[in-house]
């Protein structure tokens, strides 16, 4: 047995007159009493004796209906607002003006050839400060990005890729150091951490920056199967073993062994290559292919040097003596 009080046996009579408009019904269907007021504007339909409770005598109509003719309002008035807009003159350009863009279009040269650039990046190729008699240059990083550019617009799968990795920074460093920590990063040092270690290094060797443009360069001059810098920058995991050494071995000569031990060891698990923190490695150096090189504490590899895989720079065994060898300039 259920008990209904007067107040329960409304409610259903007021939800029944508010979803009756909803359902588009008109209100006379409910109770017969159905007035319209006409204004200047709009007709409402009205009604009385039955709605929301007390203290409102007029039902007026739902509010998406009300949403509605304000949007129609809005509109009315952005039409008018657009005919009553003055007029614009667009002038076309001249023959002589279309002729010189598309001439501008057809010389999208890049920035410099890479058979003009010097091994050895003088002061002329990279200077990473700014003056009044020498502004900052870096042929290097231009010709990346022009060429970055170029294969996005011929491969669109990896634009994305491309713009992450390259176009999205502004100087070769800061690139480096984004794509050589997601490379070599792990749940025990996550990139940004890395990251940070590669930016620490290049701001505390000044010499880090030339050497490792100086290897770009070697690959993309001494490997007939790189066409462009960008393949030497993404692809080539001897350019990047290389370059996280160089990290390393600026944390071992700061005396932060346990740190370069595990840089070494997250580039022999990723790139299967192993090199010593604390061996010496000059500038213009290239591995080809990579997989298997060995270079043991001692080594010292000179400059313009290039070293395919399997190749060990092992220790002699022997004791009180120099363990390693040593290569000379190429």
């Amino acid at each position: 047995t259920c008990l209904l009080s007067d107040s329960w046996i409304r409610r259903p009579l007021r939800a029944t007159a508010w979803w009756g408009a909803f359902r588009n019904l008109p209100y006379g269907a409910v109770n017969g009493k159905e007035e319209e007021t006409t204004s200047s504007t709009a007709t409402t339909t009205v009604l009385r004796g039955i709605g929301p409770p007390k203290g409102d005598e007029d039902v007026v109509m739902p509010y998406f209906q009300m949403e509605e003719k304000e949007e129609k309002e809005e509109e009315k008035k952005e039409v008018k607002m657009l005919n009553n807009e003055k007029s614009i003159t667009v002038s076309l350009p001249s023959k002589e003006e279309t002729t010189e863009t598309m001439d501008d279009a057809n010389n999208d040269a890049p920035p410099v050839r890479f058979e003009d650039i010097d091994l050895s990046v003088p002061p002329s190729v990279y200077s990473s400060s700014s003056s009044a008699d020498q502004p900052k240059v870096d042929l290097v990083w231009d010709l990346m990005r022009y060429e970055a550019e170029r294969e996005a617009e011929r491969e669109p799968l990896l634009l994305s890729f491309l713009y992450s990795t390259i176009l999205n920074h502004q100087s070769l460093e800061s690139a480096l150091a984004f794509h050589l920590a997601n490379r070599i990063a792990s749940p025990n040092m996550i990139g940004t951490q890395i990251q940070s270690l590669i930016r620490e290094a290049f701001d505390a060797d000044p010499s880090f920056r030339r050497e490792m443009r100086a290897d770009i360069l070697a690959v993309r001059d001494r490997d007939p199967a790189c066409t462009c810098l960008p393949d030497v920058f993404l692809y080539f995991k001897g350019f990047h073993a290389l370059q996280t050494h160089r990290v390393a071995h600026y944390l071992w000569k700061s005396g932060r062994t346990v740190l370069s031990h595990f840089l070494q060891s997250q580039v022999s698990q990723h790139f299967q290559i192993d090199i010593h923190s604390n061996a010496t490695m000059g500038s213009g150096i290239m591995l080809d292919h990579g997989t298997g090189i060995v270079i043991g504490e001692t080594a010292v590899v000179g400059h313009n040097c290039s070293i395919l895989h399997h190749v060990t720079l092992g220790g002699s065994g022997k004791k009180g003596v120099d363990l390693h060898p040593k290569v000379g300039n190429g």
